[in-house]
């Protein structure tokens, strides 16, 4: 279809299509072959798990671990489907503490992540432009290595002979203080959560720093506005959404983390992954290891949508 211009048809321009037309079958094919492998991988790799995990919720652990059949031959077997892990989970004030206290952790790395990065990611986006790019490579830097290489190395920089340890405890003995334990404590377990994921709080406030246009810091200024009131009723609203996407991508990994409080954790340390994966591979009780990984999904799915909620009313993600 050709449009029309002040000087009449000027061949080889094309519009849009007209509304109500449909679309030529090679635009379909086109958002087929799209929109199907993201649309194949999300339905196989994270719907299909999760519909089992859901499925299997509801059934009888085996006799030597993973599902009790649906029909048993021996009528002394608990077989079928039912509700006795739900009732269990409930009934047991034990696994709602392992709950808030993960929560609890999971804010706190948050929190500590967040305080530590707004600086960092400010100090990015403000630096010239060859600056930025190696600061920004700085940051993500560490993801060249293997994760647990890196939580290994805590258990050398928090150990009983390391520096570190020697220092503080022969700190507090001058002060008439016991000496403390850094590793497997939870301490050790909350500065490797810190430090594997505060990358990335780092990037999606860099990212939202960067587009932040000068002139509106510079508009406050000639209104009287100093430098904390500049940060605080211009740069920081405008950062809520880059805060709001870097909490997410903290809060929600550390929620499930359990290799990290496994390595670093004392045994007054368990969290919730570390339930659920002691459910799956230690008692082989499948039954409630997945009724403990729905309850999960269901927090994480509550606090995701209340962080979309909250980035929604600031204008969104960056």
């Amino acid at each position: 279809m050709r449009s029309r211009s002040a000087g009449g048809m000027m061949p080889g321009c094309f519009c849009m299509a007209e509304p109500g037309r449909k679309p030529a079958p090679g635009a379909r094919l086109t958002r087929y072959l799209v929109g199907g492998p993201p649309f194949l991988f999300l339905l196989l790799l994270f719907v299909a798990p999760g519909a089992i995990m859901a499925l299997a919720s509801f059934r009888y652990p085996g006799e030597f671990g993973g599902l009790a059949p649906l029909a048993a031959a021996d009528p002394n077997v608990l077989h079928g489907v039912t509700l006795e892990t739900y009732r269990f989970f409930f009934g047991d004030p034990i696994y709602g503490e392992i709950f808030v206290k993960s929560i609890f952790m999971a804010l706190a790395a948050t929190l500590i992540c967040l305080a530590m990065a707004y600086p960092l990611a400010l100090l990015i986006a403000r630096s010239p432009k060859k600056s930025r790019d190696l600061m920004v490579l700085l940051v993500i830097l560490p993801f060249a290595s293997n994760f647990l290489i890196r939580v290994y190395a805590w258990m050398i920089l928090l150990g009983p002979q390391s520096a570190l340890s020697q220092l503080l405890n022969g700190a507090l003995h001058l002060l008439g203080i016991a000496p403390v334990q850094l590793l497997f404590s939870p301490f050790a377990v909350l500065i490797a959560l810190v430090y594997v994921h505060l990358p990335f709080m780092v990037l999606p406030l860099y990212t939202n720093l960067e587009k932040h246009d000068p002139s509106l810091l510079d508009a406050a200024q000639d209104l009287g506005a100093n430098a904390w009131q500049r940060f605080w009723r211009v740069t920081f609203p405008l950062s809520l959404p880059g805060v709001f996407s870097g909490s997410a991508l903290v809060f929600i990994p550390v929620l499930g983390m359990f290799a990290i409080p496994e390595i670093l954790g004392g045994t007054g340390d368990m969290l919730v992954g570390n339930l659920i994966k002691e459910q799956f591979l230690g008692t082989r009780d499948w039954p409630f290891g997945s009724t403990l990984s729905i309850m999960l999904t269901i927090v994480v799915l509550l606090i995701a949508g209340l962080i979309a909620k909250l980035g929604a009313r600031r204008g969104g993600y960056v």
